[in-house]
């Protein structure tokens, strides 16, 4: 190789260095009030993005807007189901369209605080992103009985489950947790409770299994490593710098208080199949969706390592489609988009969906859930 290629290659390398510098520094970030653009200001076609807000607004979920009504009605088949946690009745449909940082589509209430349901697992993660990131996690595969001094993690298959497993909803772990018992939620539609109870358990790992009560175990756990309330920590070092409002609230259930440090505090809970959850307006979704766009970083701050932000997408081994705590799109789930895209969902069609390759995110509140590829698709459509 001559020695004027080789100073050419540095120079072209020293130049893309420069050129992705300039490019992120002149990145928008919103400021209290969020700039809006036109879809043309923006490169995308304005009819579809119009299209594709009339298509929300037109298909929202059919769903009481008494939750408590609507929670009963669907898990009324769990053995023992009852509302452990706060529930607010829902609004209509809302959500918003931002492109390189800028609004430039909303439609309903953005300012409404709504539950968000299972979504509140994709801020669950985040806090395990943030204990890797501090070192209070040493490994994604350690096991967790190495962190938590309790008895969840005892017994030959407790304690082989790692964070890694807890983050994909692998670990099968069996028993109870503030009242609730892991086969209780979501139960097989054969058997009875003892078929449940005296399953054969899988490989910590191996089965992919939706289940909120293990869900809640993983907040419970982080709770011990952070030693101090989560929603205070995901104020600190998410919502505070991100510029969210001060209107979310993150709840966990009635009887969910443990001993930290001689203080009661309640752990929260990672959705609100039982009530509870992250409460929030659709603006401060997004500010939490264009986090993640932007790999972890809001203006000049690295808030979440971006090892961390590209790990989350990554297709899990029990589920292809399941990342830590965030819906992947390997298996086509959302349609003839990007395999890259992800995204956050939650009960009664709550999203979240990030588009990293063109700096876009979608939020969507109370959205028929059989319609959200129909949106995804049109809005990518009016990509020019």
């Amino acid at each position: 190789m001559s020695l004027n290629f080789k100073y050419a290659s540095l120079l072209f390398l020293i130049s893309l260095c420069c050129f992705q510098l300039v490019n992120a520094q002149n990145l928008y970030y919103p400021d209290a009030n969020w700039e809006h653009k036109s879809p043309k200001e923006v490169k995308m076609n304005a009819v579809l993005v119009d299209s594709a807000k009339n298509f929300a607004l037109h298909h929202e979920i059919n769903l009481d807007k008494d939750l408590r009504t609507a929670l009963y009605k669907s898990w009324n088949f769990e053995p023992g189901y009852h509302i452990q946690g706060p529930v607010r009745e829902r609004g209509n449909a809302a959500g918003v369209i931002i492109k390189n940082g800028y609004i430039i589509s909303q439609w309903g209430d953005v300012d409404r605080v709504d539950m968000t349901f299972s979504c509140t697992k994709s801020y669950l993660s985040t806090l395990a992103g943030l204990a890797l990131d501090d070192h209070l996690i040493k490994n994604i595969d350690d096991k967790v009985r190495n962190y938590v001094w309790d008895d969840k993690f005892e017994g030959e298959h407790n304690a082989k489950i790692t964070w890694r497993h807890l983050l994909t909803q692998s670990s099968d772990w069996s028993g109870q947790l503030f009242s609730t018992y892991d086969w209780a939620d979501r139960p097989p539609k054969t058997g009875g409770i003892d078929d449940w109870k005296n399953r054969k358990l899988n490989e910590p790992g191996t089965f992919f299994k939706y289940n909120d009560v293990r869900v809640n175990l993983t907040a419970f756990s982080l709770l011990q490593i952070w030693r101090k309330p989560l929603p205070q920590v995901l104020q600190d070092r998410i919502m505070d710098p991100i510029g969210a409002s001060t209107t979310w609230r993150w709840y966990g259930y009635d009887d969910a208080f443990v001993n930290v440090g001689g203080v009661m505090t309640q752990s929260v809970s990672g959705g609100g199949h039982h009530g509870g959850g992250l409460f929030i307006n659709t603006l401060d979704h997004a500010r939490f969706g264009l986090l993640f766009d932007r790999m972890g970083k809001w203006k000049n701050q690295q808030l979440v390592s971006a090892n961390w932000v590209n790990s989350v997408n990554q297709p899990s081994t029990a589920n292809k489609s399941y990342g830590l705590m965030w819906w992947t799109n390997q298996q086509n789930d959302l349609g003839n988009v990007s395999k890259d895209i992800y995204y956050a969902a939650g009960y009664g069609g709550n999203y979240i969906v990030i588009d990293h390759e063109h700096d876009l995110v979608m939020v969507l509140r109370w959205m028929d859930n059989k319609k959200l590829n129909d949106f995804i698709a049109i809005v990518e459509s009016a990509l020019e």
